[in-house]
């Protein structure tokens, strides 16, 4: 299984650097010199670092063989991947990559079926899980202890408790 680590922008100068829409917490172990990444879509790599810079707070990359702003320019959009498997295990057990928790069952407390977890969204205020109801509609649920007390991705389930009338929004 291969996940999106980053998105490549607009070419930065003229040398063929693209800026990076990164979508990991560790960019300095992803797009580290050397590093080869998967794309999608997948006839446009795999790409290799060359160098990573930040500038002006946004992540430069030069990539081997991207040597002109055209040939950076039609990069754009690329999705960066990896496999899962080059991921390094978390060591807190209550920390999760949002691929092991998207998809999974979402249960009620009573062991009602509620949804699927369609996504995990990161917000500046926490994290917010969205549950994709078996009715078709979208539920927002902040992804705390009080109102997630069960994360089980193994069992393939996330239980949620709702504040008092968040099923009905």
């Amino acid at each position: 299984m291969q996940v999106v680590v980053g998105r490549l922008g607009r070419a930065h100068g003229v040398r063929g650097d693209l800026t990076v829409d990164v979508r990991t917490d560790d960019p300095g172990t992803r797009f580290a010199a050397g590093s080869v990444l998967a794309t999608d879509p997948a006839e446009r790599g795999p790409l290799t670092v060359r160098e990573a810079r930040w500038h002006s707070g946004r992540l430069l990359l030069a990539l081997d063989g991207v040597e002109s702003r055209e040939a950076a320019e039609a990069l754009r959009g690329t999705l960066l991947l990896v496999d899962t498997e080059d991921l390094a295990p978390l060591e807190d057990p209550e920390e999760y990559y949002d691929w092991q928790l998207e998809g999974l069952r979402v249960e009620l407390p009573d062991g009602s079926r509620l949804g699927e977890l369609a996504e995990v969204v990161h917000l500046p205020g926490g994290d917010v899980l969205a549950v994709r109801r078996d009715d078709g509609r979208e539920l927002l649920v902040p992804f705390v202890a009080a109102q997630v007390p069960v994360v089980d991705p193994p069992a393939g389930r996330v239980v949620v408790d709702p504040a008092p009338g968040l099923l009905d929004l």
